[in-house]
């Protein structure tokens, strides 16, 4: 079985001011498709607190790490440079998927920055979703359709 972890990034959220509803969606979408998944991480927008939590999940193992939020274009969404900075390989493809199916049900998705990518020599898939509940519901069966071929690859294994 394969593990994975989502990490939900709001100032808001870990200021326990508001309450996290991405980060639980994607954690029961994870466990429903198999994947043994801990309750949600909540950390504070900002690109040094992503790439500390995301950096933790690699290290422990985790082989699907989903992120949730802090992917707009507002003066405090950066996730998608603390991933950069964690990241050996995007996969454009994925995070392109993510906006143009996010687009076709809210024209806003298309200011996404999201990103999608592997990280090298641990064999793990890292992929940034937008926070909103709506967004997770609708990213997450496009990320568990190749999830696990990703990580079979990365696991050395044969294309089928």
């Amino acid at each position: 079985m394969h593990t994975a972890a989502v990490i939900t990034v709001s100032d808001r959220s870990a200021a326990g001011t508001r309450a996290d509803e991405s980060g639980p969606i994607a954690v029961a979408a994870l466990r429903e498709a198999g994947f043994d998944c801990a309750e949600a991480v909540v950390v504070a927008d900002g690109a040094d607190s992503v790439e500390r939590a995301l950096t933790a999940q690699v290290i422990a193992g985790v082989k699907l790490v989903i992120t949730t939020g802090g992917t707009g274009v507002g003066p405090r969404d950066a996730t998608p440079e603390g991933t950069g900075r964690v990241l050996t390989r995007e996969i454009p493809g994925l995070a392109e998927e993510l906006r143009r199916r996010g687009a076709v049900e809210k024209p806003a998705s298309m200011l996404t920055r999201g990103l999608a990518g592997v990280v090298d020599p641990h064999g793990v898939l890292v992929v940034n979703l937008p926070g909103s509940p709506r967004a997770v519901t609708s990213g997450m069966p496009v990320v568990l359709s190749v999830a696990r071929h990703v990580l079979d690859q990365l696991a050395g294994e044969d294309h089928r």
